[in-house]
C-alpha cells in the first residue's frame, strides 16, 4: 500500500486549483492525473470513486479527507457517516495514525 502517495495526492488536490480541475474532468484526464502518483489499484479506484470510507480504512488522514469531501459535494455529517460506514463495510483501519487495534464497536478505557 502507498499511504504516502494517497495522502500526497489529497494534499495537492486540496490546495491546487489546476489539480482540482483535472480531477473534476474525470475520464482520461483524471486517470492521467492519478497515474502521476504511486497508487495501487485499490487506492486509485477509491480516489477515482471518491470513496471516503475506503480511503479512511486505507489509512488516509481525516484532515485531508475532510477537505476532499467538499470537493465531492459531501457535507460534514455525511463525511463523518462515510468514515463510519467505511469501517463497517471494509473492516478496520489498516494503516496510518488511525489504525485500529480493537473492533470498531469495542469500548476502550471504559468509553
Amino acid at each position: 500500500m502507498s499511504l504516502y502517495a494517497m495522502q500526497k495526492f489529497l494534499f495537492v488536490l486540496n490546495r491546487d486549483a489546476s489539480v482540482q480541475r483535472r480531477y473534476a474532468d474525470a475520464g482520461a484526464t483524471r486517470a492521467a492525473l492519478l497515474g502521476e502518483y504511486d497508487l495501487n489499484d485499490e487506492e486509485r479506484l477509491a480516489i477515482d470513486q471518491g470513496d471516503i470510507g475506503k480511503l479512511y480504512v486505507l489509512g488516509c488522514n481525516g484532515q485531508l479527507l475532510m477537505h476532499f469531501a467538499p470537493l465531492l459535494g459531501i457535507e460534514w455529517p455525511d463525511y463523518v457517516a462515510a468514515m463510519r460506514e467505511g469501517v463497517q463495510r471494509y473492516g478496520q483501519v489498516r494503516a496510518g495514525i488511525y489504525a485500529m487495534t480493537t473492533s470498531h464497536d469495542e469500548k476502550v478505557a471504559g468509553l
